[in-house]
């Protein structure tokens, strides 16, 4: 790929990384029927935090580091009643902020991350949560997986797959991706999950790794996609 190509991926929101190898007919089935059984276990596909705008999914999602998305819930139902706009979070004392949410712990580092993401948004985008790839990685705070996380439940917009630390488990496990790096993973998965699954599929192998998949005893006995699954089980 040249140089002009690799540019107008990374403009267009695509991950930079090695393309992806083009799926065999029988990889392309198999995936089909994981499709089809998560759909099944899994019908209802969205996030587990807890929104109402784009900007209080971004908050959340910047929250949602190292943090359950439970907790996160707990802290945002005070937060997005006391700050409710970008304006709101760029102007907030950030001892003030800290303070509200500490409980999602690095609470430091985030608060920096909302208020200058915010004082952005403010600057850049007229108060309002830009709806592209490319805008909102301009955003500090922002990588790839929050960006997507925003673009695909604030906006429906499949811009890519979200890799968590589930999702990047579950596909290693199912043998859909060989590698460790996120970008990767994603550019994996993509090659192999129809567009119109993007979103959902995220969802459900999320699900997936927190009630079956665990990353430490996972429950290969009770899982739906065990005779699918090549990874060791005991």
């Amino acid at each position: 790929m040249n140089r002009t190509a690799r540019t107008q991926r990374r403009r267009d929101g695509e991950p930079a990384s090695a393309e992806a190898r083009a799926p065999s007919p029988e990889e392309r089935a198999r995936v089909r029927e994981i499709l089809a059984r998560l759909r099944e276990k899994y019908p209802v596909a969205r996030t587990a935090l807890n929104f109402r705008t784009p900007l209080e999914l971004l908050v959340a999602t910047i929250l949602s580091a190292q943090c359950t998305d439970e907790r996160v819930n707990q802290v945002t139902a005070t937060l997005f009643q006391k700050y409710r706009t970008a304006a709101d979070y760029a102007a907030a004392p950030l001892r003030e902020l800290e303070r509200v949410i500490r409980p999602t712990g690095y609470y430091r580092n985030k608060a920096r991350a909302i208020k200058a993401a915010c004082q952005k948004i403010v600057a850049d985008f007229g108060g309002e949560v830009p709806a592209t790839m490319e805008a909102l990685l301009t955003l500090p705070g922002v990588a790839r997986k929050t960006a997507n996380v925003v673009l695909q439940n604030a906006f429906g917009i499949p811009s890519g797959i979200v890799v968590d630390t589930h999702v990047l488990r579950v596909a290693q496990r199912l043998g859909l991706t060989r590698h460790t790096d996120r970008d990767k993973v994603e550019r994996d998965l993509m090659a192999l999950v129809p567009k119109e699954e993007w979103i959902a599929f995220s969802h459900r192998l999320i699900f997936h790794g927190r009630e079956t998949c665990r990353a430490r005893r996972p429950l290969c006995g009770q899982c739906i996609l065990n005779d699918l699954c090549p990874y060791p089980q005991k």
